[in-house]
């Protein structure tokens, strides 16, 4: 069985290959009623993790601490973060893996799709247009080591307009036609331009704001609550984890039962904490906060559409984000008749993702790199770093079955260990440096002498110049495939030794990630 599986911050969303049809998978809520999703839910009670249906229907239990969105974390993590959930710590690869287990057992046992046991759940994968190689890796592990078979990775906006061109397939033509996909989900915001026929679509930029979401609407709603309680910061900051939750859970539903007529919105503050009143905040306040995010959003859009005005089709509007009203006001205002929206706001990507998993469905789509992927190194004798961009921003990446890309460096260096220091950039200055969003990635260490071979951890071995003779020749080959996944080969070839790296944010020390924690959005680079 083939599926496309949305892996979204608030829920989860499935739809299924069927003989050319791509039905949305339903699930049985706890209370038995159909839900088009999973919940993308993680609670802990004492050291035990709960997920999904299991997480929302022990949220009233006490000692209880459930926390949502997840996946907004996935950019500042490594398999190894630990992630704080009331009083217990996790590794963040594990509360992954519980969650997407979970989702598994959900699909056989609970949900409107009939699974044989032991069958084959090939899925295809989405992700924000932005995410960082990490993200996708970590992605990507979490279904394997669950039990799904990964068969490939696509971005969220390239996948809605997969769904976007397979709706419209009656009109589509031998000409190639232009569409930026506008996709506010719940964590993130992904702009992409996308050129497109009835059978070929190609993605030719993308902007986006990774943390910039409906979760940020929900955090602006909770602050005019607790403002109009007359509940001052000190109160706000000592919410518990479990406050945090219920709090925006309350601020989401009022804020997704909003209409273009809504006038005022009542919060239940007695659901945070027992006692706490009933508010009402007026929806224009509401709007005014939200402005600036959503003006954001917009001008990601203009970056794309600039100099090709003539050429885009228009506008379309996906993410169950893009419900909210003012969103649909704004994107108006700015692009007229060209605005267009899916019919599935909260599941084109989902179906996307089936139809592009369905070999029968005939669609190529090639995705790009969204990011500068490169490593500092040394110049004019140690006296200065500079940037060498491995793989470009706006690279072709392999389609599904090509062979990897590839990138070779050689060299003779001067000093007894190499310090690899790799990062993503979503610009370079004139001059080559790292602009724009920078991300951090990994650090590895190589022993360029031969005398190192053996030892696994170089982190204690000073590092210091070397007068070689010979020369020693290393080489570096960096391999990037389908799913933007980078990993290095390192060798000595004078001394015939190697070693392989899978990059990602393994070496990051950090603080265990606390979700709740406030988390403001940036601007969209430009």
């Amino acid at each position: 069985m083939r599926l496309g599986v949305d892996f979204g911050t608030t829920r989860i969303v499935v739809a299924v290959v069927d003989r050319g049809n791509y039905p949305v998978v339903t699930f049985d809520s706890p209370e038995g009623e159909p839900w088009d999703g999973f919940p993308a839910l993680v609670a802990a009670r004492g050291g035990e993790a709960l997920y999904g249906f299991d997480a929302w229907r022990a949220q009233e239990e006490p000692g209880t601490t459930v926390v949502r969105s997840i996946k907004r974390f996935l950019m500042d993590a490594g398999p190894e973060t630990q992630v704080s959930v009331g009083e217990a710590q996790f590794r963040m690869l594990d509360l992954l893996c519980g969650l997407t287990a979970a989702l598994r057992k959900a699909l056989s046992e609970a949900s409107s799709l009939s699974i044989k046991p032991e069958e084959r759940l090939e899925i295809m994968l989405g992700v924000p247009a932005n995410a960082n190689g990490n993200q996708r890796f970590l992605t990507v592990e979490a279904f394997r080591q669950s039990g799904f078979e990964v068969i490939g990775l696509l971005n969220e906006p390239s996948a809605a307009s997969i769904e976007y061109g397979h709706a419209s397939r009656a009109k589509a033509t031998a000409t190639r036609d232009s569409m930026i996909v506008y996709d506010l989900g719940g964590g993130t915001f992904d702009a992409s331009l996308v050129e497109m026929d009835a059978q070929r679509h190609e993605v030719l930029a993308s902007e986006g704001i990774p943390t910039l979401g409906g979760d940020d609407f929900d955090e602006i709603l909770a602050e005019l609550a607790l403002e109009a309680a007359g509940l001052d910061g000190e109160a706000r900051e000592n919410l518990t984890q479990a406050e945090v939750f219920h709090l925006h859970e309350e601020c989401r539903q009022k804020k997704e039962a909003l209409h273009p007529n809504t006038k005022r919105v009542t919060i239940d503050l007695d659901c945070v904490r027992e006692g706490w009143p009933s508010v009402q905040v007026p929806v224009a306040d509401f709007y005014d906060r939200c402005q600036a995010m959503i003006d954001e959003t917009v001008h990601a859009v203009e970056d794309l559409l600039r100099g090709r005005e003539s050429s885009v089709e228009g506008v379309y509007v996906t993410g169950g984000s893009s419900e909210l009203p003012m969103v649909a006001r704004a994107l108006k205002e700015k692009f007229g008749r060209r605005v267009k929206r899916t019919a599935y706001p909260r599941s084109a990507t989902a179906i996307g993702l089936a139809i592009q998993a369905d070999t029968q469905a005939g669609y190529q789509l090639r995705e790009k790199f969204t990011r500068n992927f490169g490593v500092w190194r040394e110049a004019e004798g140690g006296r200065t770093m500079v940037f060498d961009p491995l793989f470009l921003k706006g690279t072709p990446l392999p389609a599904a079955g090509e062979a990897a890309l590839q990138v070779t460096r050689t060299y003779y260096p001067a000093h007894n260990v190499g310090h690899f220091r790799y990062l993503e950039c979503s610009h370079t200055s004139e001059d080559g440096r790292p602009s724009g969003e920078v991300m951090v990635w990994d650090q590895i260490l190589f022993p360029f002498d031969e005398s190192l071979r053996e030892v696994a951890d170089l982190s204690g071995t000073g590092v210091m110049r070397l007068d070689w003779a010979p020369p020693r020749e290393i080489r570096e080959e960096y391999s990037c495939d389908a799913s933007g996944t980078v990993s290095v080969k390192i060798s000595n070839i004078t001394a015939d030794y190697s070693r392989d790296f899978r990059l990602g944010r393994w070496a990051v020390q950090q603080a265990p990630l606390v979700p709740g924690r406030k988390r403001r959005a940036t601007k969209a680079a430009r």
